[in-house]
């Protein structure tokens, strides 16, 4: 089975963004009730139903201890087990919310994920960018349309269900919906096309 750090590029410092990374989140741990003192679980990451990566990790009173092997490009095995602190933020209005500080060296960073390699780090630590960041114009355009499709149920089958409203939808909202969905599609088209004219002219 495939550690931390097998499949992907998980080299220190890579100037990569945080999809290509596996991670872990603090406040999904948090809602699972995984962080009570003395609880000790594993977390798997999968891929077309295949495990691909496993930590073991131990909560107890302010941190976490991460146990886990990663290799880099086929490398030799190494085995990692070391802490993460767990930093609670209290509201006025009652209830906490938990952090993790960041464990690379030098950074202390109040974070809600980590980012696996070597040691799991934060994105600044990592050096990631979100994917986002590296979209083009067109491209930003065309995920929030795949979004408004989603919302309305047309991702799956566009040519049977496009046209069709939600069941328990307002039509209010479906309309709106409709309008933004050919606002974003017509954006994309014409963002694409300048991006490919872009490319021609620079050949």
């Amino acid at each position: 089975m495939g550690g931390i750090g097998s499949g992907r590029h998980w080299h220190w410092g890579a100037k990569s963004v945080t999809s290509d990374y596996r991670s872990i989140d603090v406040r999904r741990w948090a809602r699972e009730g995984l962080l009570k003192p003395g609880h000790s679980f594993s977390w798997l990451w999968s891929q077309e139903g295949e495990v691909v990566g496993r930590i073991n990790v131990l909560a107890d009173c302010g941190f976490v201890k991460l146990s886990y092997r990663s290799r880099e490009y086929g490398d030799e095995w190494e085995s990692h087990e070391y802490q993460v602190r767990l930093l609670s933020q209290s509201f006025h209005f009652g209830g906490n919310r938990q952090w993790f500080a960041c464990p690379a060296r030098g950074c202390g960073r109040r974070v809600a994920k980590l980012y696996g390699g070597r040691i799991f780090a934060c994105r600044d630590c990592h050096q990631l960018a979100y994917p986002s960041q590296r979209e083009a114009a067109f491209q930003r355009s065309q995920r929030r349309a795949d979004k408004i499709r989603e919302r309305l149920g047309w991702a799956g089958d566009p040519d049977l269900m496009e046209g069709l409203k939600p069941k328990g939808m307002h039509w209010r909202t479906h309309y709106r919906l409709v309008n933004e969905l050919n606002y974003w599609e017509a954006e994309a088209d014409l963002g694409f096309t300048s991006y490919f004219l872009g490319k021609v002219a620079q050949c």
